[in-house]
């Protein structure tokens, strides 16, 4: 009787080791300090497909050996499948990130740069550069990443103090990267231009915050990617184009250009005119001798103090423009309360409440859902119109107008007994002449009431809630019915 045949037992497949030791390899030497982490993702993103070959290659030679000796090749086990596949999904991932341009990224959803230290090390860097300014000349500074600081100089040069940031895997890459991203001064006549460098370390980081003394009649333009402005003390024009950071201009005599993406603006003491236009956040103002013109989306709040001309401000939502500011306004996605304003006025706007105080001169106002409330000092002729809230309006003792309100689904008061008042089901309107006439006063309401109220020529801070006796409710909706808009103003 023959002994059973003993079919030869199947080596085990050494790929799936071998690429493993590659990977332990790369790993300690990362852990040595010989890679670092952002060299290392850099170099799997692009050789990964290597450790495929390696590992076809292994089970090539595997193969051929096993025929040779007339044994059975080894196989790929589950746990070299599972590892296959690993490793496929993580190279193909890696690679797509290398393809990201996360600069723009981090950018749009403005990362702090302190924030942002994952890879590699920080250094830092200091310098400082001196250069004869030419008489009335100007400045022009360039800046992609890092802060800008115009100060007053006490002679007639431009002096810049530099502070360097650089991100490196080791000092030696840092060390070239500052070399490389020196700042540079250049004079053509009368023109100087000031160019912080910091695209030339090859896409690594280069933060270079710069404090510049120049001369303050000499004229300003700044242009910065990323990274605070702050001007101070200017005999001259200032032009300022800002992504990303905060910009702070005081005490200059001249007038204020800005374009600005998700930056925000505090401004104050300028003597000329102020433009401001693009995509801000917050945006403060005060003491302007000239106009005022705003003209983009402004995503948070807007403040405006003391205006001695014409303000104008346009957005999505609100298109308004009037005389001259004399008190306070402040602008937010709800919101619109102003003091001490001066007509002819005229506001278009939708969901949001509106405050105006101590309003003179003619007003031309459109709301679509909000309360409207407006205190006229000395008022010309006054055109009102809301979709759905309720209006009131309050006039000065004394005031000669003739009155035409239509309030739909809602009932109009009044305090001057002169007005003929019909409150009816589907419409109420009041009619008539108070004083001698003189200005119009023309109110619709579509959906809310309607209240023509007597008050001073002074303007009065609104009085704290009181306990009132229960009453039916008016017909304007409350502030948590209105319906979902943009957070732009």
């Amino acid at each position: 009787m023959s002994s059973p045949v003993v079919t030869p037992r199947r080596r085990r497949s050494m790929a799936g080791p071998v690429v493993l030791i590659i990977l332990g390899i790369v790993f300690l030497l990362e852990t040595m300090g010989v890679l670092h982490w952002h060299g290392l993702g850099y170099l799997f993103a692009r050789f990964w497909p290597l450790l495929l070959i390696i590992w076809g290659v292994i089970k090539l030679l595997e193969y051929q050996q096993a025929q040779r000796e007339g044994t059975r090749a080894p196989g790929i086990g589950a746990g070299g499948v599972f590892l296959l596949v690993v490793l496929i999904v993580a190279g193909l991932i890696a690679t797509q990130a290398t393809r990201v341009n996360w600069e723009a990224i981090r950018d749009e959803i403005n990362i702090d740069d302190g924030d942002f230290t994952l890879f590699g090390n920080t250094y830092n860097y200091n310098d400082e550069l001196t250069q004869t300014f030419p008489t009335g000349g100007s400045l022009r500074v360039v800046n992609d990443h890092g802060a800008v600081n115009v100060n007053i100089s006490d002679d007639n040069q431009i002096k810049v103090v530099v502070r360097k940031r650089i991100g490196a895997d080791r000092q030696e890459d840092a060390d070239k990267y500052n070399a490389s991203t020196k700042p540079q001064i250049t004079v053509s006549d009368r023109n100087v231009t000031l160019n912080a460098n910091t695209e030339g370390a090859s896409g690594h980081k280069v933060i270079t915050d710069m404090d510049v003394f120049i001369p303050r009649k000499a004229a300003l333009v700044i242009s910065s990617r990323r990274g605070d402005v702050n001007v101070t003390g200017r005999d001259g024009d200032v032009e300022i184009s800002n992504q990303h950071g905060d910009v702070t201009i005081e005490d200059i005599n001249g007038n204020s250009a800005l374009n600005l993406e998700h930056s925000s603006v505090k401004l104050s003491h300028v003597s000329g005119d102020v433009s401001i236009e693009g995509r801000a956040n917050d945006v403060t103002l005060s003491d302007v001798k000239g106009a005022v013109r705003l003209s983009g989306e402004f995503m948070e709040s807007v403040k405006l103090s003391k205006v001695a001309k014409t303000v104008s401000f346009k957005s999505a939502r609100t298109d308004m423009e009037f005389a001259k500011l004399d008190g306070d306004l402040d602008l937010d996605s709800g919101d619109l309360r102003a003091s001490s304003l001066a007509g002819p006025l005229r506001l278009t706007t939708r969901a949001k409440d509106i405050r105006l105080d101590g309003v003179s001169g003619d007003v031309r106002l459109e709301d679509e859902n909000g309360a409207v409330e407006v205190r006229l000092n000395s008022p010309g002729n006054v055109q009102i119109k809301n979709r759905k809230g309720d209006i009131e309006v309050t006039l000065p003792v004394k005031a000669g107008f003739q009155a035409d309100a239509r309030a739909r689904n809602g009932e109009i008061h009044s305090d001057f007994s002169e007005l003929k008042i019909d409150n009816a089901h589907d419409q109420a309107t009041a009619t008539g002449t108070v004083g001698n006439g003189g200005a119009h006063l023309q109110i619709t309401n579509e959906h809310g009431t309607i209240d023509i109220r007597k008050g001073s020529a002074v303007i009065a801070a609104p009085p704290p809630p009181s306990p009132a006796s229960p009453k039916a409710p008016k017909g304007s909706p409350s502030r948590e019915s209105k319906a979902v808009e943009p957070t732009e103003n």
